[in-house]
């Protein structure tokens, strides 16, 4: 199986990567698929120009010259697309958002109605392709907080699976070790769950996955003390 890992953050050790690796871990166990990391932030992605030059060529590439291209061969070659970042203005980072608007080689301009919605016509077949999206923020809870991404996200990827993750920040203090530990367990586990499950979790497991680490109360309070 292939894996395409496409991180989000401008930081390669953010916070919500060290969730991210641990579900690889879990996932890759014995060691059988083939993991690609693309840190989107060191790569040279324009943002599309809206010119359809990619329809006119239907070579499921763009037209412009940057490392985009490349992104959409392992895309296209993909098997499972993990998508992490951390919450940015309600959505994903700027970065981030230049790769996804840019996957327009992968449709055509023709259109049809699928469950009442109307979309663009692939003409790459992802019904065998499954996404996975973690994100974090620095939010102590994840109601009103991830309505628009996750709305965004139901549009755009079929396969469909979203980890949501508050008080991602504890993950970096001294102080919170024994928490970020138990956090990224639980990601492990959920990481071979999600393979052993048909590439899908429990809801129990998705819900420990996105627990509060502290008491939102206290988490607020910590906050605002050093702000």
């Amino acid at each position: 199986m292939r894996i395409l890992v496409l991180n989000g953050s401008p930081k390669k050790k953010s916070d919500t990567f060290r969730l991210t690796d641990a579900f690889l871990k879990g996932l890759n166990r014995v060691g059988e698929h083939e993991v690609y990391i693309v840190n989107v932030i060191d790569k040279k992605i324009a943002p599309c120009r809206g010119c359809f030059g990619c329809w006119q060529l239907e070579d499921g590439h763009c037209v412009i010259p940057d490392d985009q291209n490349a992104i959409l061969d392992m895309y296209r070659d993909a098997d499972v697309i993990i998508w992490s970042f951390p919450l940015y203005c309600y959505g994903m980072p700027s970065h981030l958002k230049a790769v996804l608007d840019r996957t327009i080689p992968l449709i055509s301009m023709k259109m049809e109605v699928v469950d009442g919605r109307t979309r663009h016509v692939p003409v790459t077949d992802f019904s065998r392709l499954h996404t996975v999206v973690i994100c974090g923020c620095g939010f102590p809870n994840y109601e009103h907080n991830f309505e628009g991404l996750d709305l965004q996200l139901k549009n755009s990827f079929g396969n469909l699976t979203t980890v949501y993750v508050p008080e991602t920040p504890l993950l970096n203090i001294p102080e919170a070790r024994p928490l970020a530990v138990q956090k990224a367990a639980c990601f492990e586990r959920a990481g071979k769950a999600y393979v052993a499950g048909g590439f899908s979790l429990e809801p129990a497991l998705l819900e420990e996955m996105q627990a509060l680490m502290i008491p939102k109360e206290d988490y607020l309070q910590h906050v605002n003390q050093m702000a």
